[in-house]
């Protein structure tokens, strides 16, 4: 299916060989060490205590992040944050950094203060940082507002903050960006174009400094063990601290070694090792201890394992091969060699990194701030855009009490814990399992109390959509994820009956994890179907009378579930099937059934195009060692094609590309945008629902949506206008909406989620006009529900034929989803799939083969 040569429409920018305008996944470049201060988010490391610590630094995924992802199996892929969804797209890499210092060292202007330095982009650089300012804007916006969530010990820990001297308070938030809970040695920090005297700075972080007494209570939370080291402040802290005091053992001062280092010391030692597990465990054996240094000695010091085998050392140790005084000389002179080695280092105190990390989670609404939130506020102000105008609004109560923040930071750990044992460290084993049913338990009657709570406040005191954002930062929401995740357990030990009870509970509540409703039908209407029949009573009903009895209840969850309207659209499908299957069982009489025809989901339609594949020599070679013989190519690899339009000159493209060529021949017009027309589209339509008043949503100036666009907050606390806009969107006013947005923003190129200007007025307004207005509402629908889990997965191509009614041709819209050999349809491509097909949009599986390849160099 070759078809005729066809220009390209100057619209598609098809022959512009220069980068995509509309890039679909952003690179990710390796970046140097320094620039992994600002840019990376590292991983846990592999002991849980490690991993617990690194997802209340960095956030649990909850209900929004638990759909299916493109991410590969096993990858850590960092979640961005609210603030930084919604903001633009910035760079906070190290030379972006030092452009914005450049410009800021040239002004002359007198400073005055923080406020000053920002509001009016005055910078003297020497004497204030970009880190340092965005650092201290935290503290002072919180303290400024939300001073009340703090006591009066951490009050002066803030004062004693205020006090440093800006190379000291420099330090502490390069190193704050950096891994907060690991040694660094002292020779190695650098910073010497910013601290003139860093052997100052580090005695000024170092030193010892006292703080009153809480007069706060020890409070104890549902589901959490014991309070993690560094929570509490004693009556003395320091900012840092220093490796001669806390460094002890030798497990501790051997992981501060390279691996260069390491070997050098076994050669010393005559012990050998393949790498640096192995080293490490032959070097204690020398040094005489019976047990081996094992993965404790690789992770990073400052655990209660880690103080107990101090204090261990320091008391002797018994199991020791001989007596215990030569083996300490052992020790001893081993932990002297590899001090020499690295010198003084320095560690950020825990007690105060907790405490600043919590100062964090206020300013930020969110657990899931990243090294780039530090500085991305002030980044964005700096930057040449124009934003869209929305009120700014930012709540000084969103944690009504300093009892509430503590027990919604011991509720993300205690959800971690539960994540570890569920997706994190493999099959979960019985007594994990029942871990999980044992917090489930002390979180569930906790739970019922702050629920009755919030909804007291949605009945009397929030206005219309107020607390929807600001539910995300109770503990209850936190505690309602857990529970849903323990229905899981439940069912694993068919406690069905409970399972059933908690699914109506769930169910009751409009408050918490909206995205989830449509789950919970589901699984309540499968139990009520196969299991509460034999665990509900009968009341006198025979088996068979119970189990129809049953069945029409599951039938009613099913309706409900169709009529509740926070029931994301996705889950229509499989409700209405089992609707479907329910009645043909209680033998329902065909007038009465359901008719779900005018929605029944279409296979895609298969087309093939041939074309002329291209492979490099070396990639061939290449290809050959990483695959199967036979096989032309690695699966879900790019490839290389000869483009029809283009055959003369030998043009190549991408697979993607040589299909649009080819559908062009065959009278469409089209993009390979992989979301991108769709997100434009929204953002146009949707333009006045997003910039709407909401309280908390939006706290900055510079933001490109609302912070919760990304949640299932967004539906819900918008349900009115959203239904609003979509019935406009049926009744066929899209054009109407595209044409004002333009008039309104395209000369100031707005600032908006989503919406890629490049794409042409007449492209979109065909589109408009050509899209069924039932079927655009429904994709609408479902990118309000879920904006973003459903930015993945959408077709590659975008494809429209304008209705021409002299040629007798009926417009058309249809999407095309391209697969090469080796090729297969991924879970969200699926999703989309079935969206668009029970829409009754046309959807196409295109298979590209090739009827030559060619070998070149």
């Amino acid at each position: 299916m070759l078809g005729r040569r066809v220009q390209h429409p100057k619209s598609t920018n098809f022959n512009d060989d220069s980068s995509p305008k509309r890039p679909v996944k952003r690179l990710k470049r390796s970046p140097s060490e320094e620039d992994t201060e600002v840019l990376s988010l590292g991983t846990p490391s592999g002991t849980p205590e490690r991993q617990n610590e690194y997802e209340l630094r960095h956030g649990i995924p909850d209900s929004d992040a638990d759909s299916d992802s493109g991410a590969v199996e096993g990858s850590i892929v960092p979640k961005q944050t609210d603030l930084e969804s919604a903001l633009p797209p910035i760079r906070t890499d190290k030379q972006a950094v030092e452009e914005y210092e450049a410009v800021r060292a040239a002004e002359e202007a007198e400073v005055t203060g923080i406020e000053d330095r920002l509001g009016q982009r005055k910078w003297i650089r020497g004497k204030s940082s970009i880190y340092v300012d965005a650092f201290n804007l935290a503290l002072e916006t919180v303290l400024g507002d939300e001073g009340h969530l703090f006591d009066e010990a951490e009050a002066s820990v803030f004062e004693h903050w205020q006090a440093l001297s800006y190379e000291a308070q420099y330090l502490y938030v390069r190193l704050f960006l950096r891994k907060t809970a690991a040694w660094h040695r002292i020779g190695h920090l650098g910073y010497h174009g910013d601290i003139s005297d860093i052997e100052a700075a580090i005695r000024d972080l170092q030193q010892t400094r006292n703080v009153p007494a809480s007069s706060a209570d020890l409070q104890a939370n549902p589901g959490e063990l014991e309070l993690p080291l560094g929570t509490t402040l004693d009556l003395n802290f320091s900012f840092a601290d220093r490796s001669e005091e806390h460094i002890a053992t030798l497990d501790e001062a051997s992981s501060l070694l390279r691996l260069d280092e390491l070997k050098a010391l076994a050669k010393d030692a005559k012990v050998q090792g393949r790498n640096k597990r192995e080293l490490l465990t032959a070097l204690r054996r020398t040094s005489g201890r019976q047990t081996g240094l094992g993965w404790n000695s690789l992770r990073r010091s400052d655990t209660d394992e880690s103080t107990a085998s101090a204090t261990s050392t320091i008391g002797g140790d018994d199991s020791r091969e001989s007596t215990p005084h030569r083996q300490e000389n052992r020790d001893a002179h081993f932990l002297a060699k590899i001090m020499a080695e690295t010198g003084p280092c320095i560690r950020l105190s825990s007690e105060a990194q907790r405490l600043f990390e919590r100062v964090h989670l206020v300013f930020y609404r969110s657990t899931e701030w990243t090294e780039k939130s530090l500085t991305t506020i002030i980044l964005a102000r700096i930057g040449r855009w124009n934003f869209p105008d929305y009120i700014v609004s930012r709540s000084t109560n969103i944690f009504p009490s300093r009892d509430i923040l503590l027990e919604f930071e011991a509720s993300v750990r205690t959800q971690s814990r539960v994540d570890n044992i569920l997706e994190f460290s493999g099959t979960p084993s019985r007594e994990g399992l029942q871990s999980i049913l044992d917090i489930f338990e002390e979180i569930y009657p906790r739970w019922k109390v702050l629920l009755a709570e919030e909804q007291r406040k949605e009945d009397s005191i929030y206005e219309s959509g107020e607390g929807a954002y600001l539910r995300r930062l109770s503990p209850a929401w936190v505690y309602t994820r857990v529970i849903h995740k323990a229905e899981y357990v439940l069912a694993k030990f068919k406690q069905h009956k409970r399972e059933h009870d908690i699914l109506t509970e769930l169910l009751a509540q409009r408050l918490f994890h909206a995205a989830r409703r449509g789950a919970w039908y589901q699984r309540k209407a499968l139990l009520e179907e196969h299991y509460m029949h034999a665990l509900a009573p009968a009341d006198g009903r025979s088996e068979e009378a119970q189990k129809k009895c049953w069945k029409r209840i599951a039938l009613q969850t099913c309706e409900d579930g169709l009529q509740d309207n926070l029931i994301h659209i996705i889950y229509h499908h499989d409700l209405q099937k089992r609707i479907v299957k329910l009645e043909k069982s209680l033998k329902v009489p065909k007038r009465y059934q359901h008719d779900f025809g005018h929605v029944c989901l279409a296979k895609p339609t298969e087309r093939t195009f041939y074309g002329t594949r291209i492979e490099r020599s070396e990639s061939t070679s290449q290809s050959r060692r990483n695959s199967n013989p036979g096989t032309p190519s690695r699966r879900g690899a790019k490839t290389i094609w000869i483009d029809p339009g283009e055959a003369e000159n030998n043009g190549e493209c991408s697979v993607e590309r040589m299909c649009l060529s080819q559908y062009r021949a065959l009278g469409y017009r089209g993009y390979h945008s992989e979301g991108g027309i769709l997100r434009t589209l929204f953002a146009y339509l949707f333009y006045d629902v997003l910039f709407t008043y909401i309280p908390n949503v939006f706290q900055t100036q510079y933001q490109t949506c609302p912070l919760d666009l990304h949640s299932d907050a967004f539906y819900p606390s918008r349900l009115s206008e959203i239904n609003h806009r979509l019935n406009e969107i049926s009744n066929g006013e899209a054009r109407t909406l595209i044409q004002r947005i333009w008039d309104e923003h395209s000369e100031r190129k707005t600032c908006v989620v989503g919406l890629d200007w490049s794409y042409e007025l007449e492209d979109l307004l065909s589109i408009a006009d050509t899209f069924p207005p039932a079927a655009l509402s429904t994709v609408c629908k479902v990118m309000a529900q879920e904006y973003g889990q459903r930015g993945g997965g959408v077709p590659d191509l975008f494809l429209w034929r304008p209705e021409d009614a002299e040629k007798g041709v009926a417009g058309e819209v249809m999407f095309a989803e391209v697969k090469s050999e080796n090729d297969r349809l991924s879970d969200t491509q699926r999703l989309w799939i079935d969206v668009l097909s029970g829409a009754g949009i046309k959807v196409e599986l295109c298979h590209a083969e090739a009827t030559e390849v060619r070998v070149v160099d």
